[in-house]
């Protein structure tokens, strides 16, 4: 997992097999546009960052390699100034090892999926997805300090439960993420690779204890994504062989909204068997992406429970469009994501407006060096931050509304 870019390009481009006829016209609002800041590397030899997550002060999380080519360490960025290096859990004793994040929220915590350097071998799990094959933990950044989360309890099959991932938080310090459960299912690995036990979607409390959140019906996995202030979650359940854990391909079966109380709803489908629910807002309104059996491609969506499921369309020529995980929808509604496009493969970031995609290269200015690749956030005052290329890198934007 070079960054937490949520629906890998790569992989999901193979989930498609034809590209969106050129019929919905892409609409540019000419009252808005944005300018670009670049938050940079965390230094040395870094080449590239990206952004995941922002809150409504304006902080940032996200992710950067540390020499060329080297391993991604979570970081945070406080509004100005260089970015902070949050490190991993087993710090210097495992120089090698990556780590990702989500947040922060407006106490700063931020919820991080870490590697440790308890190494799997050559065939074992690769639940971070970093291709290591390492431990993989769910921990939270809380008071200065990284701290490993606790994995399920499996009893006597304690190999079964060595890995977990945290990937979002709330004001209140639930974390959301998933876990392995210690059963073993052969089946799993067409979905995940390498994978030989279930997981769950989970919430971690405050306090630290870990609380299971069941998948759906009769499904045997799941993953949560989301979460917001009042403790609904969001992710997909599935079987272990069609359901996929995110960082690298996320997918699922059943996009799926568990309540406060754990109680699993399915939010339906646009017909197709990819449905993956990645965000959810304080209104109770829904975005993810999934696939149209209209053209095979996959399409972003907003939920509520007024409306059930709504196909917000795909990009014009883009086999993929998606609202991202994990606040890429605010308060006001206001939803961003990106395209992979057909024949290139190439992504960009995008808005919607009235319901339209929107690429977001076209508000910002005409002479800008960089070419947005994906928007993975925005608050509710309207700031944007993703991924992107300056000069031949990938680094982490913020983009700020001006009127």
């Amino acid at each position: 997992m070079k960054s937490r870019l949520h629906f890998n390009s790569s992989s999901l481009g193979l989930l498609a097999l034809l590209a969106m006829p050129v019929g919905l016209a892409a609409q540019t609002p000419k009252s808005v546009h944005y300018t670009i800041t670049d938050l940079g590397t965390l230094g040395g030899a870094g080449t590239n960052s990206t952004a995941t997550e922002m809150n409504n002060a304006g902080w940032v999380a996200g992710s950067s390699n540390l020499t060329a080519g080297g391993p991604q360490h979570a970081f945070l960025w406080y509004g100005r100034g260089r970015l902070h290096d949050l490190g991993t859990l087993d710090g210097p004793a495992c120089p090698a090892c990556n780590s990702g994040v989500d947040g922060p929220n407006l106490s700063g915590e931020a919820a991080i999926g870490s590697e440790t350097s308890t190494y799997l071998g050559p065939t074992g799990e690769d639940f971070c997805g970093y291709k290591t094959h390492r431990q993989c933990l769910g921990a939270i950044w809380k008071n200065g300090a990284l701290k490993a989360l606790p994995n399920l309890k499996c009893g006597k099959n304690s190999k079964g439960c060595k890995n977990a991932n945290a990937f979002d938080l709330n004001d209140q310090g639930q974390v959301v993420g998933f876990a392995e459960n210690g059963i073993s299912d052969p089946t799993c690995s067409p979905g995940t690779p390498y994978q030989v036990f279930r997981f769950e979607a989970v919430i971690w409390e405050p306090n630290g204890e870990i609380r299971e959140l069941h998948p759906y019906g009769s499904d045997t996995v799941a993953f949560g994504f989301g979460i917001n202030d009042y403790g609904q979650a969001v992710g997909s359940s599935g079987l272990c062989s069609n359901t996929a854990l995110p960082p690298v391909n996320p997918a699922g079966a059943h996009a799926v909204l568990w309540e406060r109380d754990g109680s699993p709803t399915d939010l339906g489908s646009l017909g197709g068997t990819y449905n993956v629910a990645s965000s959810i807002n304080n209104l109770g309104e829904v975005v993810g992406g999934a696939i149209s059996p209209k053209d095979g491609t996959i399409h972003a969506f907003k939920w509520t429970r007024e409306t059930g499921m709504q196909d917000f369309g795909a990009f014009p020529g883009a086999i993929v469009t998606v609202a991202p995980c994990c606040r890429s929808i605010n308060d006001r509604g206001e939803m961003v994501g990106f395209s992979i496009d057909g024949t290139t493969f190439n992504s960009r970031a995008l808005i919607w407006q009235h319901k339209v995609p929107v690429d977001l290269n076209t508000l910002i200015p005409k002479n800008s060096p960089w070419y947005l690749q994906g928007a993975e956030s925005i608050n509710d005052a309207g700031e944007i931050v993703g991924y992107g290329l300056i000069n031949g890198e990938a680094h982490a934007f913020l983009a700020t509304p001006r009127w």
